[in-house]
């Protein structure tokens, strides 16, 4: 009998990951987030080695993503101001655009996410988006730097005037059926391709066909990944995901993206990328903003 009791709450235990957070676990992920906060005002990616001699310095895409994930895992940054501080550090207003590091070289994706960064440490917004927008618009051209731009426009509540070729260029690249790329990375491309023309404004011909093919590419540990290996990783589940969610949809199995989520965390609270790798903010932000698409 004691046996019995024993096995039933092994099982209840493996099952309690698939289920959601607890409260325990949701605090000790808000712990990891803060004390990434620098000295400086931002957020390092990475815990800061304690064999390593070295004052950590903050990343305004580090400090966005933070920012980001203390809210969807119900926390804060233990200074907040400071970090706004550091956000403005990052601007460059000669190019009207943001750096990764104060006094660094701006970069689209760094003034997208100074954008994101911005609107979370409640910056004005208008001293800043005229500019960035401007750059935004001048300087993406492949699509990864389309992709973030979007999202940056998103963030300032605009639409560029080139998103019109941006959106007719990317839809000149789908298959008959709407989706996009070729074999195992066929769900990544197309749902970062959907969700890039849905927040420039445009339709999607074929929705219920994009979201076969997501589901279709759903991996056997729950995610989705950028290759054939069938390993999953929380970056391309977090560009499916956000699909399904401006689609208002979800995968067709839940628990088995819970369950793959789950063995992403770590005891330090935090998120690796992929199952075994070193917490880091990006992995903990991915985690946390799917796991809000799924309710919790």
């Amino acid at each position: 009998m004691i046996r019995r009791i024993a096995l039933v709450v092994a099982v209840l235990g493996a099952v309690a990951p698939l289920c959601g957070q607890t409260p325990e676990q949701k605090q000790a992920t808000v712990k990891f987030l803060q004390q990434l906060q620098a000295p400086d005002g931002g957020f390092a990616p990475v815990p800061q080695d304690s064999r390593v001699d070295q004052v950590p310095r903050g990343s305004l895409r580090a400090t966005s993503s933070a920012l980001r994930a203390l809210k969807y895992f119900g926390g804060k940054p233990l200074d907040l101001a400071s970090a706004a501080k550091f956000i403005h550090s990052c601007y460059d207003a000669k190019s009207g655009a943001f750096s990764d590091q104060p006094s660094g070289k701006p970069d689209v994706f760094s003034t997208a996410v100074g954008l994101m960064a911005v609107a979370e440490a409640g910056l004005p917004m208008k001293e800043y988006s005229p500019a960035c927008l401007e750059y935004l618009a001048k300087n993406a051209t492949e699509f990864e730097d389309i992709r973030i731009a979007a999202a940056g426009f998103e963030t300032a509540k605009s639409q560029p005037a080139i998103g019109d070729r941006w959106r007719k260029d990317l839809l000149a690249k789908a298959h008959k059926d709407g989706t996009f790329g070729e074999g195992a990375a066929k769900p990544r491309a197309t749902g970062g391709t959907a969700v890039t023309i849905l927040r420039l404004g445009g339709e999607l011909a074929h929705a219920d066909r994009i979201l076969e093919t997501l589901n279709h590419g759903q991996n056997a540990d729950g995610g989705w990944g950028k290759d054939d290996s069938g390993a999953s990783d929380l970056e391309t589940s977090y560009r499916v995901m956000r699909c399904y969610h401006m689609l208002k949809s979800k995968p067709k199995d839940v628990a088995k993206l819970r369950g793959f989520i789950a063995s992403c965390r770590s005891d330090d609270g935090g998120y690796g990328v992929k199952p075994g790798q070193a917490a880091n903010v990006g992995g903990v932000y991915f985690a946390g903003i799917i796991l809000h698409w799924l309710g919790e």
